[in-house]
């Protein structure tokens, strides 16, 4: 176990400073901009769902280990992406006119 991680230390590095990085812009973003991000991280994540379906298509039937974090990835990204779009859709019904 050891050995992998002296072999992918540069790897485990990049992906720990990109979790700080990424928490530290998240939670640096003023709310007027909350919508249009959440756009974007839905498209991001449409590609995700792509990725891990061609993943899971590629991967071998005894390699359970991709097909079971194939499933998860879409399984995630697609609630994601839903969730997504059912808070934007709340956000841009508060702007519009109330028929009375």
């Amino acid at each position: 176990m050891s050995e992998f991680f002296l072999e992918n230390q540069s790897i485990i590095y990049i992906v720990i400073l990109s979790i700080l990085l990424g928490i530290e812009v998240i939670s640096n973003v003023p709310a007027i901009l909350h919508t249009p991000l959440m756009s974007g991280a839905n498209a991001i994540h449409g590609v995700v769902i792509i990725g891990a379906i061609i993943v899971m298509g590629h991967a071998a039937s005894d390699d359970y280990l991709a097909l079971t974090l194939g499933f998860l990835a879409v399984l995630l990204g697609t609630l994601n992406v839903v969730g997504g779009f059912v808070v934007t859709n709340r956000m841009l019904e508060m702007f519009k006119k109330k028929k009375g």
